[in-house]
């Protein structure tokens, strides 16, 4: 049954419904999106009540390393590492395995709990996997980091290989809705990704998914990439915000804002209470001077730089984390 318009604009009992593990209505989602401004601060404070629930005032650092930078045959718009990219980026192999354990070092040093390994590509070669493997035993024979690797589409007998190894999650994120995933890429399907987070389940890894927001989607599409998560059940859940970058066929998109961000951000605790949800790439473009009040609906951060876009100095977001009353969450 549909939520009244009133019990809609009820934040508070949106939040009663999410702590009761009740899905929210699409009503009750587009009201949360299309909200007034005057209306953000009491929806940052009902996605709080959400966020404490779980999390209490803690604050998950993960840090990212680029293992492997462009070289990809994958047509992802928003992607600078893609095919059908001329952005001026780096490209590398697969980096030397002491390079790695070095940022593992530096990851360790920041105090985060999670050490997110990419690589660029549609999926690993047999080579390529063997040396990831390699590398996640050397990282944690040496530190007690989470390992959150992110290698493209994967077979459940890759997913099993990389649980034995020692690997804690695997990131691969929907992205979009299934609606709207055909505007953004078209050399792999929705369902392509939707099958490479069942095979890590199947491999007893938890997963990680998220999106990208600000790439033409509709409300609908959002809320749509929501529920496809909740669906699936993932445990962590990344949210992007669009870095428009010159050389990609998204490089003209520039539709966000900073109240939009963070009402994605509460749509997304009230449809996901309980998961880890992070705020990613594109959090100083689009949040900028409203960065602090993300950590009230999300309970994560990464720290440092992304995959091709630089991050906010360390050092100042955990002053910011600090500032706003927050804990880093012991690794």
């Amino acid at each position: 049954m549909a939520i009244a318009k009133t019990e809609a604009l009820n934040w508070d009992a949106i939040a009663t419904k999410s702590l009761a593990g009740e899905k929210i209505t699409r009503e009750a989602a587009k009201a949360i999106l299309q909200a007034p401004d005057t209306e953000l601060l009491a929806q940052l404070a009902a996605a709080y009540k959400v966020r404490h629930h779980y999390w209490g005032n803690k604050v998950r650092l993960h840090f990212l390393l680029n293992a492997q930078s462009g070289l990809c045959p994958e047509d992802c718009h928003y992607c600078s590492q893609s095919k059908i990219s001329t952005a001026e980026i780096e490209k590398y192999p697969l980096i030397a395995q002491e390079k790695i354990v070095k940022a593992a070092d530096k990851a360790a040093e920041l105090q985060a709990g999670t050490f997110c390994f990419v690589i660029s590509g549609r999926s690993p070669s047999e080579k390529v996997f063997n040396k990831v493997i390699e590398a996640v035993e050397t990282v944690k024979a040496k530190h007690d980091l989470k390992i959150c690797a992110c290698l493209g589409l994967l077979s459940e007998t890759q997913t099993r290989q990389l649980a034995a190894a020692g690997v804690d999650r695997v990131n691969h994120n929907l992205n979009t809705s299934e609606n709207h995933h055909p505007q953004i890429c078209s050399t792999h399907t929705f369902q392509d990704r939707v099958n490479t987070l069942k095979n890590v389940q199947a491999a007893d890894i938890t997963t990680c998914s998220g999106g990208i927001i600000g790439m033409g989607e509709s409300h609908d599409d959002i809320i749509d990439l929501a529920y496809s998560l909740r669906k699936l059940n993932v445990t962590s859940v990344p949210l992007n915000f669009l870095i428009p970058i010159a050389g990609t066929p998204l490089g003209h998109l520039n539709e966000l804002n900073p109240r939009h961000c963070l009402r994605v951000l509460c749509l997304f605790r009230f449809i996901l209470p309980s998961q880890e949800i992070r705020i990613a790439g594109g959090r100083e473009v689009h949040l900028r001077s409203l960065q602090p009040l993300g950590l009230y609906p999300a309970n994560s951060i990464f720290i440092g730089d992304y995959l091709t876009t630089k991050g906010q100095e360390a050092h100042a977001d955990l002053q910011m984390i600090r500032d706003a009353g927050f804990t880093i969450e012991n690794p």
